[in-house]
């Protein structure tokens, strides 16, 4: 039992694997939410896209700032530039994941799943980027 403990704080001492872990949480809401709205609840693909990205990128600021990044924001007050540059970045993300999904789903002929899939790699690694550098820089 103590190996294991090691282990996981030994994974949790990392940022990296802390936001590999928070962003595949990330990335499964944003396809669950894309999952429900475009296939059972028949909404447009792009506006689908648009609203799971909304509601992963809502996610994504409160594990990234409280569980990735550490950010020290202790009040309402605190959070709102983080945020702000959060949302900026993400957004930035978004036109090139929504862009990437329509390229290969509509112009390429790929299942719309396997097309939004397939921007997850690109946009993770750039959400990383952006909030290691830019972002939450009042952390640890």
């Amino acid at each position: 039992m103590k190996k294991i403990k090691e282990l996981i704080l030994y994974f949790y001492s990392n940022d990296v694997i802390r936001y590999v872990f928070f962003g595949g949480c990330t990335t499964l809401v944003n396809l669950v939410c894309f999952y429900v709205l475009w296939n059972l609840c028949h909404v447009n693909l792009n506006i689908a896209n648009v609203i799971s990205i909304i509601v992963a990128i809502l996610f994504a600021y409160i594990v990234n700032s409280k569980f990735v990044f550490q950010d020290k924001c202790e009040t309402f007050a605190d959070h709102i530039r983080p945020f702000c540059k959060f949302v900026s970045a993400r957004l930035l993300t978004m036109v090139i994941e929504v862009g990437g999904v329509w390229l290969l789903v509509e112009k390429m002929g790929l299942n719309g799943m396997v097309g939004k899939f397939c921007t997850q790699f690109i946009v993770l690694a750039l959400n990383y980027i952006f909030s290691k550098f830019f972002v939450f820089t009042t952390g640890k």
